[in-house]
């Protein structure tokens, strides 16, 4: 005990430091407490690393579709009024995070601080979204909108916009001036270009909506994973108002040098270590995405299929508490953030399953052969989709066939007598000539998505469950 203290020395030793502090992240020297002054270097190098994998880690949804503006612009999409479409669908030409290709996309980022409140005329029968640039919903449009698929008129209102709008629009603020706005229509391409974006100031008279073929026009929307992703989040923090984003996010990235306001530039040290960080992010990011710790990932006991939107929150909530780890997840490898995908109900909306793990728990080797077993009565209202992607960049496997894929909308998607369904995968078809087959990529890693547009009650309660993915043993062709 120490004299005169009235403490006994245990206590005193649980609020005190080693004079040598051995951890996972270097050896630091003390003096009765005080760092010396070369641990004092190491510590703050360690406290930017730290700094630097959060930033990665909590910017992430901002730095998906700051990237992607990015890749966008770079083939000729520069405009609100401008749309990209997918014609006839998504193929695996460009990088996107783990698109279908099974519908046609249509998306446009929307400038309001160039063009003030904005229209959209969203189609009849059609899926589409509104997300803030820091990847945050602002509204559904189309069937899960208020126009409940007969197609409307939404305002898209600017920060601090106070001027008086008209009546006949169905009106959403957003907290930021650059949006993201994405269209699917059952209707295919004739209904997508039906789409009108234009601003309200020109109403009166709307310019025309310019669409633009991005299918075989090769691109890259995937955020970095070196230091030029803190260059990306950057860029929204400059362009963007200081409320659109929270202080606490806003405090991890000012402790790295992003501030609004100021160039980020910084010194050779601390870009050195951010150089370090982002791919350190990186590596924690991809530990969620392909073997999440969170029980709540996991659809089924003992099965290595896995859900995107953990908790079912589309803002990743749980009893009152952000699931930091489910929002990393969730922006690491998909987009669009919309409450119809996070808890879709009976018939409604879609669902979604992934997987990198075959049925022994090994990761999906590109040059091995596996099967999926579909049991009877898949799920799904209008159609079942098995898409497969590349592990490394998230977006559809690069093969002979620029659609990697099998889906019920097929006619020539193969099924079982008892109406159940085998898709195959590996570098070469199966020898009984299946059409059900995936190719995959010898020395690349793969994973699979299976997809179920308007699930059904069996889905839901568990009493139908797909297959796990099986090696099959020997050669099959």
């Amino acid at each position: 005990m120490s004299v005169g203290t009235g403490i006994d020395q245990q206590t005193l030793d649980s609020i005190a430091l080693p004079n040598e502090l051995r951890t996972a992240v270097g050896e630091f020297s003390f003096i009765d407490g005080v760092p010396s002054l070369d641990s004092v270097r190491s510590l703050y190098d360690v406290l930017d690393l730290l700094r630097g994998v959060e930033a990665f880690l909590v910017a992430m949804p901002g730095a998906a579709l700051s990237a992607m503006r990015n890749g966008v612009r770079a083939i000729g999409m520069t405009s609100t009024a401008t749309v990209g479409i997918t014609d006839p669908r998504a193929n695996s030409t460009s990088l996107y995070l783990t698109p279908n290709t099974d519908t046609t996309y249509a998306h446009a980022f929307l400038d309001l601080h160039a063009d003030g409140p904005v229209v959209i005329e969203a189609p009849p029968k059609s899926l589409c979204v509104v997300d803030d640039f820091w990847f945050r919903y602002v509204t559904d449009m189309g069937i899960a909108g208020e126009d409940q698929g007969a197609g409307g008129k939404y305002l898209i209102v600017p920060p601090g916009y106070d001027e008086p709008l008209p009546d006949g629009y169905l009106v959403r603020r957003t907290p930021t001036f650059t949006n993201w706005a994405v269209f699917r229509a059952l209707e295919g391409v004739p209904a997508i270009k039906t789409i009108k974006i234009y601003p309200l100031a020109k109403a009166a008279d709307p310019p025309p909506t310019r669409f633009v073929d991005i299918t075989d026009t090769p691109h890259n929307t995937v955020h970095a994973n070196d230091f030029t992703f803190y260059e990306e989040v950057d860029a929204i923090v400059q362009e963007e108002p200081l409320d659109s984003l929270d202080p606490e996010r806003r405090g991890i990235l000012a402790a790295i040098g992003i501030v609004k306001g100021r160039p980020f530039a910084p010194d050779e040290r601390l870009r050195g270590i951010l150089a370090k960080a982002a791919p350190l992010g990186a590596a924690i990011a991809r530990a969620l995405v392909y073997k999440p710790r969170d029980p709540d990932s996991y659809y089924y006991e003992g099965s290595s299929w896995k859900q995107a939107f953990v908790g079912g929150s589309y803002e990743f909530l749980r009893d009152g508490a952000r699931l930091l780890d489910a929002r990393a997840l969730f922006h690491y490898f998909a987009t669009v953030i919309t409450p119809a995908m996070a808890a879709a109900s009976v018939g409604a909306g879609s669902q979604y399953a992934y997987t990198a793990e075959d049925s022994d728990g090994s990761w999906l080797d590109g040059a091995k052969d596996y099967r999926l077993h579909l049991p009877p009565g898949v799920p799904a209202k209008n159609f079942w989709s098995v898409c497969v992607y590349d592990t490394q960049t998230r977006s559809l496997l690069r093969t002979d066939n620029p659609y990697p894929s099998v889906s019920s909308l097929d006619p020539k998607t193969a099924t079982n007598p008892d109406g159940s369904a085998d898709v195959y995968f590996g570098p070469n078809p199966p020898s009984d000539g299946s059409p059900n087959w995936i190719q995959t990529v010898p020395g690349k890693g793969w994973f699979v998505m299976l997809r179920l547009y308007g699930p059904l009650e069996s889905w839901f309660d568990k009493s139908w469950r797909p297959g796990e993915i099986e090696p099959v043993a020997g050669k099959r062709s």
